[in-house]
């Protein structure tokens, strides 16, 4: 939907029916930055399982305190009760249900501190969404397999990377569990930074931009 609508965008999914969509105008590399897609270099098959075990958690979660959606409750009612639901639920769903909460607060504080031109306070607030992907969420390596753990090397490597020139951001982009991470690295660094992941990795990097413009229909144009 983000790709349809184009531009930067906050989407608010409450109605699913009518979603809220808010443009965010903001250029990175006019700012400094540049947005680096990297091929981790895993593999999608068989995900099925890991990706729904994520929202079939914290409906259960939802589920046990009254409401059907996690974002009807707050941190407060979840501590309220949280060794009922630990029991009932399970850590990992009370360590997802923690993530979305805090998630749905840092989105909003993300899209204040572009608003605002604090681009150091949005890579901080990413780097605090992709530990909480990481260690909450447990999206960034299948429970089951301990020995292809692509995104996780890819992140580690890229951490280590952003901490020895002291700037940017990364966290794994999309559902997680295998794919690609996203990177945002000053200008002057990408072409270090790709050459450290073709040299280790052995995997593509995919400088990307935001298009301002969403879906067209080309057929609408030509006539």
């Amino acid at each position: 939907m983000a790709c349809a609508y184009g531009g930067l965008v906050k989407i608010d999914f409450e109605n699913p029916e009518e979603p809220v969509i808010e443009p965010i105008h903001y250029n990175f590399y006019d700012h400094g930055y540049s947005l680096i897609i990297v091929n981790t270099g895993g593999n999608h098959a068989d995900l099925t399982e890991d990706y729904a075990s994520i929202p079939n958690e914290m409906h259960t979660v939802a589920n046990l305190l009254g409401v059907s959606v996690c974002r009807d409750i707050s941190m407060t009612d979840l501590y309220e009760n949280l060794a009922k639901v630990r029991q009932d639920a399970g850590d990992r769903a009370i360590l997802r249900t923690m993530h979305f909460l805090k998630e749905n607060q840092r989105v909003d504080d993300q899209v204040t501190a572009l608003q605002e031109g604090d681009l150091i306070t949005f890579l901080n607030l990413l780097t605090d969404s992709g530990n909480s992907s990481w260690k909450w969420l447990q999206n960034c390596y299948r429970s089951s397999e301990h020995v292809d753990q692509s995104m996780a090397i890819a992140l580690s490597v890229t951490e280590i990377f952003l901490k020895k020139i002291g700037r940017g951001a990364c966290r794994l982009h999309g559902g997680g569990f295998a794919g690609v991470i996203l990177t945002i690295i000053p200008n002057e660094e990408v072409e270090a930074y790709t050459e450290l992941i073709h040299n280790t990795l052995k995997t593509s990097v995919f400088p990307i931009h935001i298009r301002k413009h969403g879906a067209i229909c080309v057929s609408s144009l030509i006539k």
